[in-house]
């Protein structure tokens, strides 16, 4: 009959058996692959606004990307899963907010928040986009402060 050494016991030890729960859980996390952080597409075909919106929510750390209109704001929402939340101007060219707004409560992305921000509307176009599920209408000058704190609060981040 063979005899073992110390060393072939210690080497028909399983890893797992070596740990307790508290290190298990922790190297499970550890190993495990990090979340997808939330995307807020922005909308606007005014680069400048679209960029100084962008630029405000990076700077509070919040993952964006912009999109040049509606048209490329569909292909965002098509191949993008990771968008939580859009924030669109009403008044765009060729196709304005309120379609676009439309043209996703339609789609697979009917649940997705959305945040209006218009310089330019009336109390009916107003009442028109509430009635399509929007968390709020803001006018342009945007209060930041009031935008980053229904982003956040959509988001379910501090």
């Amino acid at each position: 009959m063979l005899k073992r050494s110390f060393f072939d016991e210690m080497t028909m030890v399983e890893p797992h058996d070596i740990l307790s729960d508290a290190e298990r859980e922790a190297l499970a996390l550890a190993n495990a692959p990090a979340a997808s952080r939330p995307l807020v597409l922005v909308v606007d075909d005014n680069a400048a606004n679209r960029d100084a919106l962008i630029y405000y929510l990076k700077s509070r750390g919040i993952d964006c990307v912009g999109a040049d209109g509606a048209e490329e704001a569909r292909l965002y929402l098509h191949y993008q899963p990771r968008i939580g939340l859009m924030i669109t101007d009403l008044r765009m060219q060729p196709e304005d907010g309120l379609t676009l707004i439309r043209q996703v409560r339609e789609s697979e992305r009917a649940a997705l928040s959305i945040i209006v921000v218009s310089g330019d509307t009336d109390v009916a176009e107003a009442v028109d986009v509430m009635h399509l599920g929007v968390v709020d209408f803001l006018l342009k000058p945007v209060d930041l402060n009031k935008l980053l704190e229904l982003v956040r609060k959509e988001l379910q981040i501090q």
